[in-house]
């Protein structure tokens, strides 16, 4: 198979979806705290997670039919289920990863230090961005930024490694109860939240729409692998560049978007260089405002599609959802900025508990008759899914029995 780089594109949106909140944010943090001490809760959730993403594209692919198809054949129930809890969390979501992006673009253009007018107008930016171009400018915009920003991350680890004089301890820790919380949200968005699977059998669907050649099984699961890699990397990066450089100097990470941004940005150009400051910048920027676009991007599509199922409508709804999305998020902004990280707790803590069902559908689906046989996942893919439906299911009772 002849790798082609316009035949990447859910994968790398994928992977775009996912390096916002969670690797920017929290991995950074979980280095910065704990050192080096959760890779194995970040290795071991990417390991137990990739069965349920991956079948995502698989399905999508072979089948020609989102997941959300897929969801509606083994019950309608599953489907209502779904769009509950998409419409309790889309605007969390869109609002927390926005914040961020705001705060970096207040410290990279230094006009105005207001958040709201920074949140706004990004929104109001990605939304006619969305309106004009559609999928194929994400699916081009998606590749320039996770270039850009894979060489940014392994240059700014790389010096980080070579000028850090502490040593950072390579033991592994559980964090205590204080922690827990801490572990759950870092666990639930890491790499994302199951429920991206969703968007990205949709995304699969819309590449196919842009090719003259239908994109072959093989080539699906490779764009697929190509963005899951990349997000676990990355991920590494993000938690060695918070060890290397922040653990044990007793700095913590604002909770204010504009002061985290700042703080983001220095984390990089303490192991870069000052010379490389609007690098950085606009690198960070850029991955943010990527993360925005694809889930502002994703949730209407995917709210459009239930509505479709659920009504039997053949009318695309993705306009009307984008505007909704928009408002909503511009609401959240204007009357429940100061409840942003309390908001943002309920939509981690949704995301980590309905993990498991997200992945028994998954499974279900594709192990279940409306995918061909050959198609179906290996014997060893098959028992790497149920050790992991085991693990989320166990974790996510005993977090709730911890509650």
């Amino acid at each position: 198979m002849t790798f082609k780089l316009s035949k990447l594109g859910p994968g790398l949106l994928f992977a775009g979806a996912a390096i916002g909140v969670s690797h920017l944010v929290q991995s950074t943090r979980a280095g910065a705290e704990y050192g080096w001490g959760l890779i194995w809760a970040l290795l071991l959730i990417n390991l137990f997670k990739y069965p349920f993403f991956q079948y995502g594209p698989r399905y999508a692919q072979v089948t020609g039919e989102s997941l959300l198809d897929g969801y509606y054949k083994l019950g309608k129930g599953y489907l209502w289920a779904y769009f509950f809890v998409n419409l309790a969390t889309m605007f969390t979501i869109q609002s927390a990863v926005t914040v961020v992006t705001a705060g970096l673009a207040s410290k990279l253009f230094g006009i105005s230090e207001n958040i709201v007018v920074w949140c706004l107008l990004i929104t109001l930016f990605c939304s006619v961005l969305l309106i004009i171009g559609r999928y194929k400018l994400l699916d081009k915009f998606i590749k320039i930024i996770m270039i850009s920003l894979a060489i940014s991350s392994i240059l700014a680890v790389g010096f980080a490694f070579l000028k850090n004089d502490n040593t950072v301890p390579l033991n592994q820790i559980l964090p205590n109860e204080s922690g827990l919380l801490f572990l759950i949200a870092f666990l639930g968005w890491m790499p994302a939240p199951l429920d991206i699977s969703i968007w990205h059998s949709i995304w699969t669907l819309e590449k196919n729409k842009t090719q003259s050649k239908k994109i072959s099984f093989k080539e699906t699961l490779f764009d697929f692998n190509v963005g899951y890699v990349s997000t676990t990397f990355l991920a590494i990066c993000f938690v060695g560049l918070g060890a290397l450089i922040m653990f044990g100097t007793g700095i913590e990470f604002s909770n204010q978007g504009v002061k985290f941004a700042g703080q983001l940005i220095q984390l990089y150009t303490s192991s870069l260089g000052q010379t490389t400051y609007i690098l950085i910048a606009v690198a960070t920027f850029s991955t943010m405002l990527s993360t925005t676009i694809t889930t502002l991007d994703a949730s209407p599509r995917a709210m459009s599609k239930t509505i479709q199922l659920l009504f039997n409508k053949d009318k695309s709804y993705y306009l009307p959802w984008l505007l909704v999305l928009g408002l909503g998020t511009g609401a959240i902004f204007l009357f429940l900025l100061s409840e942003m990280g309390q908001l943002v707790q309920i939509a981690t803590v949704l995301s980590f508990v309905t993990a498991p069902l997200y992945a028994y559908l998954n499974f279900r689906l594709i192990l279940s008759n409306q995918m061909p046989k050959k198609y179906h996942p290996s014997q060893g893919l098959k028992i790497l899914s149920v050790i992991s439906l085991f693990f989320l299911t166990s974790f996510t009772i005993i977090y709730l029995l911890s509650i």
